[in-house]
């Protein structure tokens, strides 16, 4: 009798806790209502199955409870039985398939007025492009990855060169239009997923899979990798931002061609080091940085990495935050070259002073931080030499003592939290491998015993630059 109420009584509290549950469906932002009332018939239906198979188990326990009184009648088969169960069964089966394979009809089947969308993932980051004039969208093939096509787009396409480039977490759509997403990867298996749409997609290595949905109202809504894809798969995530058409349309025409990210520039190194004379008060004639200033080395970073931190700066990104003095200074600073030519010469006048290793300043212990590293290995190389692909800088040859202060920041929330600082979140979540001060001294320990990589020098022979273009 107990097991009985016992079992009653977990299929009693399993309701009401549904009932009650705070975890439900998020608010539907897309045309995918199909998808909640298929999600909705199929818990019917395995909800009542649940509630009849265990009631009916806590019966057969109290009404055949041992009494002395009963002897047991063996009963090989029931054909009666056999044909009612299988009967019900199919029902479930086909009332719990049906919806599906209606909502999976017009899943494949994508309007022919939706806009072609690309969204490219690799680890751990989401990038976007978008059809140009022509309205099509070039060749793309992870075989055409390089550092400075990180997207895989074929070069030699004509459609491609119009199409227009969103290296950033954030991708804008028009409310109320459909958009045909495809989805391509560059490395390993991806999932896109959002959980507001209804849908989600795997993205195949080699091949190009795609969902399409109308936004059927305005926000910001987290994109998620909900395929494991690597150590940092939890840091892989962005933002559809759904927005009026005139935003969208004012948003779209600032992105780049891909043209216009594959063009090589004229350098000018006098300008450039001209430029760099106010640098030079915190950063060193050398770039090798300087403490008393919180100023970091330059000379190993390259400029692409460079460019990004003083836009994130002038955008305030980074270095707004009160108790980020140094970055503070570098905000204002930042806003001193802002002319793209200038920046160029600039970066590349950088780029062009040797490279040199700060001198360490903490204690450690450099074997035990050599464990500590194999987390950052996967991002920033096994030799801390940066990977552009991931965004990753170089680590070889920074000042310990800026990278400590810069991991103390990430794990502060004082750098990083920033809605568009994509790689700066992922790095918050990534500090929480260090654990202690610690692991984080023995880790700065080996960082700081890694050779310096040379620079990749720009071919200033082969670069070319043609005027009129917002940006590299």
């Amino acid at each position: 009798m107990v097991i009985a109420l016992i079992i009653l009584a977990l299929v009693v509290i399993t309701v009401v806790f549904h009932l009650y549950s705070p975890w439900w469906l998020t608010p539907i932002a897309s045309n995918w209502g199909a998808i909640d009332t298929t999600i909705e018939i199929s818990f019917w239906i395995t909800g009542l199955v649940f509630i009849a198979v265990n009631c009916f188990l806590a019966w057969v326990v109290w009404r055949y409870k041992h009494t002395g009184k009963h002897k047991a009648h063996y009963e090989p088969e029931s054909k009666k039985l056999e044909s009612w169960l299988t009967i019900l069964t199919a029902i479930g089966v086909i009332a719990m398939l049906t919806p599906g394979l209606i909502a999976w009809a017009k899943v494949v089947n994508v309007p022919s007025e939706a806009t072609n969308v690309e969204a490219i993932g690799q680890q751990w980051q989401w990038t976007f492009r978008f059809p140009g004039p022509d309205g099509e969208l070039g060749g793309a093939d992870a075989r055409f990855v390089t550092a400075h096509n990180p997207y895989g787009i074929d070069p030699e396409d004509p459609n491609s060169q119009d199409d227009l480039i969103v290296n950033s977490h954030q991708l804008h759509l028009p409310v109320g239009k459909p958009v045909k997403l495809l989805l391509r990867s560059n490395d390993v298996l991806h999932n896109f997923a959002v959980p507001q749409f209804r849908i989600k997609m795997d993205l195949v290595p080699g091949t190009v899979t795609y969902q399409w949905f109308e936004p059927s109202r305005t926000g910001s809504f987290d994109i998620l990798c909900e395929e494991l894809c690597g150590v940092a798969h939890f840091t892989m995530r962005a933002q559809v931002i759904v927005e009026e058409e005139a935003a969208y349309l004012q948003w779209l025409s600032r992105q780049p061609s891909f043209a216009q990210t594959q063009r090589n520039y004229d350098i000018d190194l006098v300008a450039g080091k001209k430029l760099y004379a106010t640098c030079s008060a915190c950063h060193g004639v050398d770039g090798g940085g300087l403490a008393a200033m919180q100023a970091p080395n330059l000379s190993g970073l390259e400029p692409w990495y460079m460019e990004r931190q003083l836009r994130y700066y002038r955008e305030g990104i980074r270095g707004a935050h009160p108790a980020d003095s140094g970055g503070q200074q570098m905000a204002a600073m930042a806003k001193s070259v802002t002319a793209p030519r200038d920046l160029r010469n600039l970066l590349a006048y950088i780029e062009s002073l040797p490279a040199i290793a700060a001198p360490p300043t903490l204690a450690g212990d450099a074997v035990r931080g050599e464990q500590v590293f194999q987390a950052c290995v996967v991002c920033h190389g096994t030799n801390g030499q940066g990977t552009r692909a991931l965004q990753a800088p170089q680590l070889a040859g920074q000042a310990d003592w800026y990278l400590y202060n810069q991991l103390k920041y990430f794990s502060m929330g004082w750098r990083g939290k920033h809605p568009q600082d994509q790689y700066g979140s992922q790095m918050r979540l990534m500090t929480r491998t260090i654990q202690n001060p610690e692991r984080l001294q023995d880790l700065l320990a080996y960082i700081a015993s890694l050779p310096v990589p040379g620079h990749y020098q720009t071919q200033l022979a082969e670069a070319q630059i043609v005027e009129g273009t917002q940006q590299p």
